[in-house]
């Protein structure tokens, strides 16, 4: 499955397109990269416990956007973007990540 973040793939072109396709995952930090974040959060500096999380959820909500293509019949996703809000206030500490594109198909 070939995926751009622009609206064309060089050197095929677009025959089909067959609409919006995402991926959505809802994720909040484990107990330890919690605890970790928040010592580190006290100090200062990069937060790597969480930006393990994001990269999974980042990953996931790719995996999930490229599921939804193939189910579609798509062979490429253009205009692949990523979107993340929080979620569920302060209490959870959760945040949704969302990857959308156009699933299209392409050819030579």
């Amino acid at each position: 499955m070939q995926t751009s973040t622009t609206f064309d793939i060089a050197g095929m072109r677009i025959v089909r397109t067959l609409g919006v396709v995402r991926g959505i995952t809802v994720r909040s930090p484990t107990i330890s990269q919690g605890l970790l974040g928040g010592l580190k959060g006290i100090i200062g500096g990069n937060i790597g416990a969480y930006a393990d999380m994001c990269e999974q959820a980042r990953a996931q909500a790719f995996n999930l956007l490229i599921q939804h293509a193939q189910s579609l019949g798509a062979n490429a996703v253009v205009g692949v973007r990523y979107e993340s809000s929080d979620v569920g206030g302060a209490q959870s500490a959760a945040t949704e990540v969302l990857c959308y594109g156009t699933a299209v198909v392409v050819a030579e």
